[in-house]
């Protein structure tokens, strides 16, 4: 238990869940204003997958650490806790198609869902690499932790690059934004 104020234990938090059931719409404007990176988060040798994912953040430098959220109905989802293991591209500004594609529930599955796609496999994970992504990093499964209809997958950073550069891809308020260039 953590220190209050003073010292003393402090308080419980208080179970804001209902209220936050009953306000979803607006919750989900609330964290939109947030900006995020696009990635596709990949895994599998033999038959890939693959899903668009922008709750994906750095953890530690050392040990190099990552994580993503992960819906617990995607089909990614077991797959990774399967192979314990999965890469991530980061898109850049003009791979607005390939992120669509991977949002998309409707795409095609099994050997035709990286058919439009340039990859390449991963050197230490198999799992699809990419092409034209500003960079990549192949990840060894860590841990997994609850969070709520996500897991929150732990990555243990096996191998990483960077790609020919360029602008980033951005999500904000529900919809793909491009990173302008700074103003020198």
């Amino acid at each position: 238990m953590a220190d209050g104020p003073a010292g003393g234990p402090c308080p419980p938090a208080p179970d804001r869940r209902p209220a936050l059931e009953n306000h979803r719409r607006e919750l989900r404007g609330v964290l939109g204003s947030f900006a995020t990176g696009i990635t596709v988060l990949t895994a599998g040798r033999e038959l890939p997958r693959g899903m668009t994912a922008n709750s994906f953040t750095s953890v530690s430098l050392d040990p190099p650490l990552v994580l993503v959220c992960v819906l617990r109905t995607a089909a990614l989802h077991d797959l990774v806790l399967d192979e314990k293991a999965f890469a991530v591209s980061v898109l850049s500004a003009g791979q607005e198609p390939v992120a669509r594609r991977f949002a998309d529930r409707g795409r095609p599955r099994g050997a035709r869902e990286f058919e439009a796609v340039d990859t390449e496999p991963g050197r230490r994970t198999g799992a699809p690499i990419l092409s034209g992504a500003l960079a990549w990093l192949e990840c060894g499964l860590e841990a997994v932790y609850d969070g709520g209809d996500h897991s929150i997958l732990l990555g243990a950073v096996l191998d990483a690059g960077r790609g020919p550069g360029g602008d980033a891809l951005l999500f904000y308020g529900g919809a793909f934004h491009r990173l302008a260039p700074s103003v020198a």
